[in-house]
């Protein structure tokens, strides 16, 4: 899908001038400010002090359990690492294909990028999922720990990142069951890494499919444009898998967390812009261009479509427990 050739991007003209400067404050303004919203919220937000290790425990507890029980009771672990394994088989396998048949140059789109991203997100997610399912077999094979285990399990749970009070969390049940079966601090550091991946990626994967079926498909024309089997799977593979783990996992979706989908739309940019300099070659996007003067629209436009998807996903994700709730009304049943 190589594009014609516009300017030289190597020289210092094309990078010299107002449209460039536009470009670069709607690329470093809003990456500036998820980086301040990220050192905000998941550094500077302790604990209270009256419970400050009390609720550091129990927060590193929910991000390791989070990341592979389901959103529902009813539904057993060993299905979501079901589909997390099949998941990741299948994308694994179109995406070395893909580079394969069409080359390494593919990792110039955003695409490829996010399908990367979906890869080593499904990865993850299953190796997390098996040690998810250990514990989960270890935890209710004991004779005397299930009762604890249950109940513990429908408690409220407590706001992981912006340390809300927790309503009906019995804490001492918690510290009672993770004296018992201990979970290793890496397991949660690697439930919270889960987590950001998941947010990041949604939000990826749908500015990337709404960017090509809603603006490159129908109104861009590329000379030679190789519309195959390959280039469809690219821009749909990875939403439908991704829409059928969002379905079954039960991790959050905070709004701050917008931040790192930002800062990776902002690095892939600043990563082109590199590129260019140092080799004249074609653009993956034609909106990248910014020999053309309308190219701080586009970089304006394109920041601001972050909103809109990552609500998207949000908007999918209230759904999805509003139905829960309205499916399991009981009080004891626990919404992952």
């Amino acid at each position: 899908m190589d594009l014609l050739d516009t300017s030289d991007t190597t020289s210092l003209s094309y990078w010299l001038n107002w449209r460039f400067f536009l470009c670069t404050i709607c690329v470093f303004i809003p990456m500036l400010g998820a980086t301040y919203i990220i050192w905000k919220y998941e550094c500077l937000y302790p604990p209270k002090p009256d419970r400050e290790e009390a609720e550091e425990d129990n927060l590193w507890f929910r991000y390791a359990n989070d990341s592979w029980m389901p959103c529902v009771e009813e539904i057993h672990p060993i299905c979501l690492m079901t589909f997390r394994i099949f998941s990741f088989c299948l994308i694994l396998t179109a995406l070395v294909v893909d580079v394969v048949v069409r080359g390494g140059s593919l990792f110039h789109y955003y695409t490829q990028w996010t399908l990367a991203l979906v890869t080593i997100y499904f990865g993850f997610g299953s190796v997390l999922s098996v040690y998810g399912c250990l514990q989960h077999r270890k935890i209710f094979s004991g004779n005397d720990a299930s009762n604890d285990v249950v109940d513990a399990e429908r408690g409220s749970y407590v706001s992981l990142i912006q340390h809300e009070a927790a309503s009906g969390v019995n804490i001492g049940k918690y510290s009672c069951y993770q004296d018992k079966y201990p979970l290793s601090r890496t397991a949660s550091k690697c439930g919270q890494v889960l987590q950001i991946m998941f947010q990041m990626t949604a939000g990826a994967v749908v500015l990337t499919d709404c960017l090509y079926w809603c603006v490159i498909f129908p109104f861009l024309t590329i000379k030679d444009y190789d519309f195959n089997f390959f280039t469809v799977m690219e821009h749909s593979l990875n939403a439908i898998l991704l829409f059928g783990e969002t379905t079954l996992n039960g991790l959050r979706f905070p709004w701050f967390r917008i931040s790192y989908f930002i800062l990776l739309t902002g690095v892939y940019v600043i990563f082109e812009w590199i590129v260019h300099a140092s080799v004249s070659l074609w653009w993956p996007y034609p909106f990248l261009d910014l020999s053309f003067p309308s190219a701080p629209l586009w970089y304006l436009a394109v920041a601001l479509m972050h909103l809109p998807c990552y609500a998207l996903v949000a908007l999918i994700i209230k759904t999805k427990y509003y139905v829960l709730y309205r499916w399991f009304p009981q009080p004891d049943r626990s919404l992952r």
